[in-house]
C-alpha cells in the first residue's frame, strides 16, 4: 500500500529545499570558523610581529626604587646590539626613570669599534653629571677587553669575578695583504687613484713603509686617548706597572691588585648590597626582527669589503 505523500510534488519539493537549507546552513557555520580560525592565526602572527619588532616595551617602572640594568653583550660596533645608540638610548631611559636608585652596566664584551665606545663612555659622564645623586657600577662577567674596559672606566667602580678578564687596554688594525698570492697566480694589480695615499694600504700592493708608519702614528694617538680614560676614570686606585697599556690581559683578582676593579661581585650583589635596591628592572634595547636580519646579512658584507678594500677594521681589543 503506496503512501499518498511519496507521489506528492509538493512533498518532495519540500523535502528538497530542507536538505538544500541544510547544506547552506552547514557550508555557512563551516565558513564561519574558518574565518574565526583564520582570524586567529591572523593575531597570532601580528602578535609575534609586534613583540619582535621591539614594539612592546621590555620593562615597567616598578612601583618603587629599583636597580637599573644595562647589558653590553658582544662586540661594540654600530649596527650590533653593543651599539653607541642601543646601550646610550637605555642609559637615559634608566636615568630618567624616577624610581631608579642606582645603575648596573653588565659587560661581556671582548671590545670593539673605539668610537662607539667613546660615544657611551661620554654619555655616561654627562648623565652623570646631570644625576649626580644615582650611582653607576659595572660588573664584569666573563670578559671586558680593550673597548669593554674603555667604557667601565666611567663607572664608580667596577665589579668583577675572580675569573673575569680584565684589560687588553690596546689599539689595533687589522687586515689582509694577498701580493705573493697574486704573483703565483700571475694577478697583475692596476690601481689608479688621484692622491699619493688615496690607495692606503692597499692589500693588493706592497705596503709602504711612509703609509705604515701614518698608521702606526693614528694607532698611538688612539692609544694614548684611551690610557687617558683608564687613568681619569680610575684615579689614584690604579697602580700603574710597565705592562699596564701594553694590551696584556689578567683574571679579575689580579686585576683589583691592580687597581683596574674595585672588589668581587655580581649584578645580585651590587643590587641587594651596594645600591640596596633588590629588585633589577633590565633597560636594555633589544634588536627587532629588521634590525637583526640587516645586522647578520649586511654587516658581515661590508666588514668583508673593507677588508678586503683597504686598512681593515679598526679596533680597541
Amino acid at each position: 500500500m503506496s503512501d499518498p505523500q511519496m507521489n506528492d510534488p509538493q512533498w518532495e519539493r519540500g523535502v528538497l529545499e530542507k536538505v538544500a537549507l541544510a547544506a547552506i546552513r552547514e557550508q555557512r557555520a563551516a565558513r564561519r570558523w574558518g574565518m574565526f580560525f583564520k582570524m586567529m592565526v591572523l593575531l597570532y602572527l601580528f602578535a609575534i610581529l609586534f613583540i619582535g619588532m621591539g614594539w612592546f616595551g621590555k620593562h615597567d617602572s616598578l612601583p618603587g626604587s629599583h636597580t637599573a640594568l644595562i647589558d653590553i653583550s658582544g662586540v661594540i660596533s654600530s649596527g650590533s646590539p653593543a651599539s653607541a645608540d642601543k646601550i646610550m638610548s637605555g642609559l637615559q631611559a634608566a636615568f630618567k626613570d624616577k624610581n631608579t636608585k642606582g645603575i648596573v652596566i653588565r659587560i661581556n664584551s671582548p671590545g670593539g669599534s673605539p668610537v662607539q665606545a667613546g660615544y657611551i663612555y661620554d654619555e655616561i659622564k654627562r648623565l652623570r653629571g646631570l644625576h649626580p645623586e644615582i650611582p653607576l657600577y659595572a660588573v664584569v662577567e666573563d670578559i671586558c677587553a680593550s673597548g669593554g674596559y674603555y667604557i667601565a672606566a666611567a663607572a664608580d667602580k667596577i665589579y668583577v669575578d675572580k675569573a673575569s678578564i680584565i684589560g687588553s687596554i690596546g689599539v689595533l688594525m687589522d687586515g689582509f695583504g694577498f701580493t705573493g698570492t697574486m704573483e703565483k697566480l700571475g694577478v697583475e694589480r692596476r690601481l689608479l687613484a688621484a692622491g699619493e695615499n688615496k690607495g692606503f694600504l692597499d692589500p693588493f700592493s706592497p705596503i709602504q713603509e711612509k703609509q705604515k708608519a701614518h698608521a702606526e702614528t693614528m694607532l698611538g694617538d688612539i692609544h694614548q686617548q684611551f690610557i687617558t680614560v683608564v687613568r681619569q676614570g680610575r684615579g689614584k686606585r690604579l697602580k700603574e706597572t710597565p705592562d699596564m697599556f701594553s694590551g696584556l690581559l689578567w683574571v679579575g683578582q689580579k686585576s683589583i691588585e691592580l687597581g683596574l676593579a674595585d672588589a668581587l661581585g655580581s649584578l645580585e650583589y651590587v643590587a641587594r648590597d651596594i645600591i640596596k635596591a633588590e629588585d633589577i628592572v633590565d633597560y636594555t634595547q633589544q634588536e627587532n626582527i629588521a634590525e637583526r636580519f640587516a645586522r647578520r646579512f649586511g654587516a658581515a658584507t661590508a666588514e668583508t669589503l673593507i677588508k678586503l678594500g683597504g686598512m681593515g677594521s679598526l679596533t680597541i681589543r
